[in-house]
């Protein structure tokens, strides 16, 4: 049995607005290679070459096929029990969010209801000169053909809908994770490192602000020693047991 409070447990059955941060982690558990880890994604490839703007133009074949491989890595997977669990939560409390940093569209096939995807969503492709949308399928074709995908809008060049090595963050999806921040009575910490900025500031943020913070996590992390509880354990474990404390707390 995960060793989680009753502290966190009361405090989330009394929560008016939840609100969640989660990291490679999660997605680890559904078998989504993460960035960091051995054997991660980055261990094949120089990430200066793969994810920046410069080496797409240099090489705009190479990021695109890269890219496809890991949108169909992503498409095979199926969301774990914790994003499951965190889809349940919403049934719980009144009101709720997940900030994520994973790219991988998993909270969104759980069915949670507000997902603010910090670095994007690996499965949307866009022109850069034009901005429009560019669906995958066209994107596959041109790949298969062994030229670079372009807008059939104005040729421009297709790049996937993230965030790359030197680029900002999307500001609304900032604003909109220091909104739910903010609002939260309890923050949710799940797989991440909590060492990447900003996303990494919002936990201690949140308590600052006055949440109740925990995180979910089999390791140490950068913010654990400035939140109030931390559950050692993969979230697919931890997550579904909490969930099920709090819903057994509000039964009649």
């Amino acid at each position: 049995m995960p060793d989680f409070s009753d502290t966190l447990v009361d405090r989330l059955v009394e929560a008016g607005h939840v609100a969640v941060l989660t990291g490679a982690g999660i997605s680890a558990e559904s078998g989504i290679p993460t960035f960091r880890d051995p054997g991660g994604l980055w261990e094949e490839f120089d990430p200066q070459e793969l994810a920046n703007v410069e080496a797409f133009l240099d090489n705009p074949e190479l990021v695109q096929g890269w890219y496809r491989h890991r949108r169909e890595v992503v498409e095979d997977a199926a969301p774990n029990a914790g994003h499951h669990a965190l889809a349940d939560l919403e049934a719980h409390v009144p009101s709720m969010a997940v900030v994520t940093q994973n790219v991988d569209d998993l909270h969104n096939r759980a069915e949670t209801s507000t997902v603010i995807e910090l670095h994007g969503n690996i499965t949307d492709n866009y022109c850069m000169d034009c901005e429009r949308a560019v669906g995958a399928a066209a994107v596959d074709a041109a790949i298969q053909d062994g030229e670079p995908a372009r807008c059939p809008d104005c040729g421009g060049l297709v790049r996937p809908d993230v965030v790359w090595f030197g680029e900002m963050l999307p500001p609304d999806a900032m604003e909109q994770a220091d909104a739910t921040t903010e609002q939260a009575d309890v923050f949710l910490s799940v797989g991440t490192s909590a060492v990447v900025y900003p996303a990494a500031r919002l936990p201690v943020a949140a308590r600052e602000q006055g949440a109740y913070v925990a995180e979910v996590n089999p390791d140490t992390t950068g913010v654990t020693d400035d939140i109030h509880e931390t559950i050692r354990g993969p979230a697919g474990d931890v997550l579904p047991a909490l969930v099920d404390a709090v819903a057994a707390r509000q039964r009649p």
